[in-house]
């Protein structure tokens, strides 16, 4: 338990959410980022968690988050960078702005909040403050559908390197890179079958298996710089 909250960024739905509503059970404070407002929020809010606007698609925006973050919280005990957008690749003359797009979504918002939000970080006066990056685990293979969302996802994995080296040994900085956790309303049968038959597993675990990860980062003080695949034995198959 720390009196300092944790941030997650794109907290108000799937795992971002389940993460956010799981620390608050084991009593941590937390504040989180949206794109938009949206039903769930009410929920958070009542629950004490803190909802901070946020578009990461422009540098403005970013800068302008990280401006109201410092407002809202004079110390952090994490930061969890999940904020994501699974977007297919554009064709034609739309390819370009919607690249840069994920890259400013992707890697430049953690990029700049790691850069700015580090003196919060320093002042929590808990012995352990932590970076968590949300990879994926189509970091490893490409994405023949989803290229931009790949490189960009795998430019977020390269910045957990560096800057666990850049903060050691003050601040740990590691990532979480998953493969499917859970379902879309709608998923076909056959869609489910598809996507259990990838991993050794054969299962669709839920985001309670995200949480178990990101509480072994949050209280080993002795990992840093990895990326913890949670893909149920895909590289097996």
């Amino acid at each position: 338990m720390s009196a300092a909250p944790i941030l997650i960024t794109g907290g108000a739905q799937r795992l971002g959410r389940h993460c956010a509503e799981r620390l608050v059970d084991d009593g941590h404070p937390v504040i989180v980022s949206y794109r938009r407002e949206r039903e769930e929020l009410a929920a958070l809010r009542e629950r004490g968690i803190v909802t901070l606007h946020a578009d990461f698609a422009t540098e403005a925006g970013i800068l302008d988050f990280i401006a109201r973050l410092r407002e809202a919280a004079p110390a952090l005990r994490a930061i969890v960078h999940n904020a994501s957008d699974w977007a297919p690749d554009s064709r034609g003359e739309a390819a370009g702005a919607d690249f840069e797009r994920l890259f400013r979504i992707h890697m430049l918002a953690p990029y700049l909040i790691n850069l700015h939000a580090r003196e919060l970080l320093e002042a929590c006066s808990e012995p352990q403050r932590d970076i968590v990056h949300m990879t994926d685990y189509v970091v490893q293979k490409g994405s023949q559908k989803h290229a931009a969302y790949a490189a960009t996802k795998a430019g977020l994995a390269n910045l957990t390197l560096s800057f666990a080296a850049m903060y050691a040994p003050s601040i740990q900085v590691n990532a979480i890179a998953p493969a499917l956790i859970m379902l879309n309303e709608g998923d076909s049968d056959a869609y489910v079958a598809k996507a259990k038959a990838k991993s050794a597993m054969e299962m669709v675990p839920g985001p309670g298996v995200i949480y178990q990860s990101l509480r072994y980062l949050l209280d080993n003080r002795y990992v840093t710089g990895i990326t913890l695949p949670v893909d149920g034995g895909r590289h097996l198959r």
